[in-house]
């Protein structure tokens, strides 16, 4: 009975809670209407990102009081913005990747690959916010994320989609 017990506790003392991010899946409507409702300014870019993947925030849950909320890092898109026909607007500039944690759950990006991104626009040029839920950028967007972007620009319906 003791043996037990002692068993019993053992497995209670290793027991911590579970941590988990629980995040709504990404959408492209729901991320418009927040940058069209948003007291910023932003545009929509469709274009490859480049960055210093080596100046990622590395997650650490035993070290999380250390990682930063916000991870600023010199980037660089080209592309095109969106217009009223398109992508249609050159944009090839230097831009600020924003790359937020919260609490050990930090965004990831990669560099070198075509994203959607809505830029906010500063006195200091633009910025892309990544955060552990996706953010204000789409890495690899799909024709059909590409289309449902230009209707919403465009005034057409832009309902987020349903999930279960």
């Amino acid at each position: 009975m003791i043996r037990a017990l002692a068993g019993l506790a053992l497995l209670a003392a290793m027991a911590g809670p579970a941590l988990a991010l629980s995040c709504l899946p990404q959408d492209i409507a729901r991320t418009y209407a927040e940058a069209d409702q948003a007291d910023e300014t932003y545009i929509v870019v469709r274009g490859v990102l480049v960055f210093d993947e080596t100046a990622l925030p590395v997650p650490d849950m035993s070290r999380q009081h250390e990682i930063p909320p916000d991870t600023e890092i010199p980037a660089h898109l080209t592309g095109h913005a969106l217009m009223q026909d398109g992508f249609t607007k050159p944009f090839d500039r230097p831009i600020t990747l924003n790359v937020q944690c919260f609490g050990p759950w930090c965004a990831g990006a990669t560099s070198g690959i075509a994203y959607l991104g809505f830029l906010e626009q500063r006195d200091e040029g633009y910025s892309l916010t990544v955060t552990p839920c996706g953010g204000f950028g789409f890495p690899k967007p799909s024709d059909r994320m590409l289309e449902r972007v230009q209707t919403c620009f465009r005034g057409g319906p832009c309902a987020p989609d349903s999930f279960q």
